[in-house]
C-alpha cells in the first residue's frame, strides 16, 4: 500500500485538499486529522481531488462523509474532483455519488 500525502491550499471558493496515494484503513486517519484542521466558511466549497489517489476501501469512504459532514456544519458546499474510475464505481454503488457533487478535475469544481 502505497502512503498517502495530503496537500492543502486555498483556492478562491475554499481550501482544496489534493490527495495522492492509498485512502484505507492504515492512511485514511491521516486525512481526518488534516480535516480537523481546517475551518470552512459558510458559502465556500471543500474540494476534494481524488486524481492520484491509487486505492480507496470502505476507511477511505468514511472519511469522505467526515469531510462531507465538516462541511454542513459549517454551511459550505463540498466537492470530489478527478475520482478515479475504481472509486468512482464504489460510490455509485452505494448511491454516494448523489450526496457528493462530482467533477471530472479542480478546476470544474471550483467553479462548481
Amino acid at each position: 500500500m502505497s502512503t498517502l500525502t495530503i496537500t492543502i491550499r486555498d483556492a478562491t471558493t475554499g481550501p482544496v485538499l489534493e490527495l495522492a496515494g492509498d485512502l484505507d484503513y492504515d492512511q485514511a486517519p491521516r486525512l481526518r486529522q488534516a480535516l480537523e484542521t481546517l475551518t470552512p466558511k459558510p458559502g465556500q466549497r471543500l474540494v476534494m481531488d481524488l486524481s492520484r489517489i491509487g486505492f480507496c476501501d470502505s476507511s477511505g469512504i468514511t472519511v469522505l462523509i467526515v469531510a462531507r459532514n465538516l462541511a454542513v456544519a459549517a454551511r459550505a458546499d463540498i466537492a470530489l474532483a478527478g475520482v478515479p474510475d475504481n472509486t468512482l464505481r464504489i460510490l455509485r454503488i452505494v448511491g454516494l455519488d448523489q450526496i457528493f457533487p462530482i467533477h471530472p478535475d479542480v478546476d470544474s469544481a471550483v467553479a462548481g
